[in-house]
């Protein structure tokens, strides 16, 4: 037997490495996209979220149409076209997006915007379904987890710099502009950042089209059918349009039309009397129509859990035409990916309006990014942490990296934040958080069922000491819900895929498609705010959390069933 490991193939590694830059760089600026909109557009915490809905939405848009494809040719579409071509197409389409959004910035048009960042992670979709698998054949099949892990560590960088600078291409500055002042700002530097962008997506496809050294990554293996799996997920997305269309005409009716009249005459009038009088017309009309939209959209979260509940239950009694569905462990993982990347991602893009509130610094839209970025750093923070089981060093090397990589992560957030200008002083502190972070790692042990307890846990009580308090100790509690998050992705994804064998890929697929709860949770969270309050809402991620840590219990047992003991596995870091 020839235990010679196969060569690397780097020059192609490192230009893959770039696209997963991408998705971090754009993904994380998103959350300072939403305060600025929210301002500049004059919309309502809801509407701002919008802007996560059209970006992972097209995630599951995606995944879904390349799985419904697939199925017809009876062959995975993106191995056919090759990982290599499958990618190139990926980065032009987000490059037409990308032109898109240009055309949509310079006409002053927020739904344009919507279009143009729904095409740019449409790309994003078809580039992600091809760069992983890609990752692990561009040397030996043994160190796969350590080029995938690169990829997400260079992700996690994209994550922590993003905000950065797509706070400066919005404001022009990384001085203090007022809220009011947003609204009057000129939008040439979102231009700007969209040309680059734009060319470096048209550049990054040209260095893999051109490329000799890059592999075409062909795979013709036949695909396992799932037509029943296929016919729901179909299902379940018509629902969803249903779900979220009364929601988007409410703000064309005669009730919101009436209300926009009189908040132009509220701001227009200064006798008290009036006001008074104003004020409770608005909150007559507002109450009723803003609950209205809720049980809307909590139809759409009803809609997610009701139809994996329903291939549960149907593949469990009749599993022929569910393909990776009939195994329970999977369909969970569904549901617990679907609410981690919202709870992730829900959290993050609400900081914003948070930290605009009195008790928490009465921020302006130009001054959150250093939290922003805190935020998504601590993602890199644990997706670095967490890279380290993926490399062969020795037990005493691991234990001494697991403290020194996320306190070198920590310093380069410091570091990269202060550089641009702003005082990380009111952040130092936060290393506490950090610390238990790293206990915390230590405990797990990189056990997925450990690891999602553990972590679940901390994200947890952080969002219950976020909720019960103010100021300083509130901002750190849901700052550290990043650090819960951090871990989380591949746990889930190795317990849900743990046992389904030749499923395994298709299954991966199903998850991939979950990526959907950034789109569906962060709305959802916006207009619980617009009902109760930003503080308040932060109830939604708390419940998440809380289904995270029952997935845990769930998947252990259930693979016990099957005789799958989940102490002898580990998780990849990667996302």
């Amino acid at each position: 037997m020839n235990d010679k490991l196969k060569e690397t193939n780097y020059p192609a590694l490192y230009t893959l490495i770039v696209v997963f830059f991408f998705w971090g760089f754009i993904a994380a600026g998103n959350s300072i996209f939403i305060p600025f909109c929210k301002n500049y557009f004059h919309l309502d915490q809801f509407q701002s979220q919008l802007i996560d809905f059209a970006f992972y939405t097209a995630y599951y848009i995606g995944a879904l149409l390349l799985f419904i494809f697939s199925t017809f040719s009876g062959k995975d579409i993106v191995g056919k076209w090759g990982y290599k071509k499958s990618i190139v197409y990926g980065l032009l389409f987000s490059a037409l997006g990308a032109g898109a959004m240009i055309i949509a910035v310079e006409v002053n048009l927020y739904i344009g915007m919507l279009i143009g960042l729904f095409i740019v992670a449409l790309g994003f979709s078809l580039q992600q379904t091809a760069a992983n698998p890609f990752a692990v054949l561009l040397g030996d099949p043994r160190t796969g987890a350590s080029r995938v892990n690169l990829g997400g560590a260079v992700n996690s960088f994209g994550t922590t710099i993003g905000p950065l600078v797509i706070g400066f291409a919005l404001f022009g500055t990384f001085e203090t502009i007022s809220d009011t002042e947003i609204a009057n700002l000129p939008l040439n530097k979102v231009i700007y950042l969209y040309i680059g962008v734009g060319l470096l997506f048209i550049l990054a496809a040209a260095l893999f089209h051109f490329s000799k050294k890059v592999p075409a990554g062909m795979n013709n293996e036949p695909m396992e059918s799932a037509n029943k799996a296929k016919n729901m997920l179909i299902i379940m997305t018509i629902l969803l349009l249903l779900m979220f269309v009364p929601v988007f005409l409410s703000y064309k009716s005669d009730t919101a039309l009436q209300l926009e009249a009189l908040s132009a005459q509220l701001a227009g009038t200064t006798d008290a009397n009036t006001v008074t009088q104003l004020q409770h017309q608005i909150t007559d009309l507002s109450h009723p129509l803003e609950l209205q939209r809720m049980s809307w959209l909590l139809g759409a979260l009803v809609v997610v859990v009701g139809c994996l509940i329903f291939a549960y239950n149907k593949a469990s009694k009749k599993p022929q035409g569910w393909g990776a569905m009939k195994y329970p462990q999977l369909v969970l993982g569904m549901l617990a990916l679907f609410i981690y990347v919202g709870v992730e991602v829900a959290i993050g893009s609400n900081l914003g309006e948070l930290l605009k509130l009195e008790e928490f610094g009465n921020l302006q839209s130009s001054e959150i990014t250093p939290y922003i970025s805190m935020y998504w750093g601590g993602m890199m923070i644990g997706r670095w942490a967490g890279a380290i089981s993926a490399f062969e060093f020795s037990r005493s090397t691991k234990q001494i990296l697991l403290v020194v990589v996320p306190l070198l992560a920590f310093a380069l957030i410091i570091g990269v934040n202060t550089v641009a200008g702003f005082d990380m002083s009111h952040l130092y502190f936060f290393l506490a958080c950090v610390a238990v972070q790293i206990i915390a790692f230590f405990l797990s042990k990189e056990k997925p069922v450990r690891t999602l307890i553990i972590f679940g846990t901390l994200g947890l009580l952080s969002m219950l000491i976020g909720l019960f308090s103010v100021g300083t100790t509130a901002i750190y509690a849901f700052l550290t819900g990043g650090l819960a998050c951090s871990i989380m992705w591949g746990s889930i994804f190795s317990l849900s895929i743990l046992g389904i064998g030749k499923y395994t890929e298709q299954g991966s697929a199903f998850l991939v498609m979950m990526i959907l709860g950034g789109g569906i949770i962060p709305p959802i969270q916006g207009k619980l705010a617009d009902i109760i309050g930003i503080h308040n809402s932060y109830v939604l991620p708390l419940l998440g959390f809380i289904y995270i840590i029952l997935f845990a219990f769930l998947a252990r047992n259930f693979l016990k069933k099957q005789n799958i003991d989940t102490d002898n596995i580990q998780a990849s870091a990667s996302h």
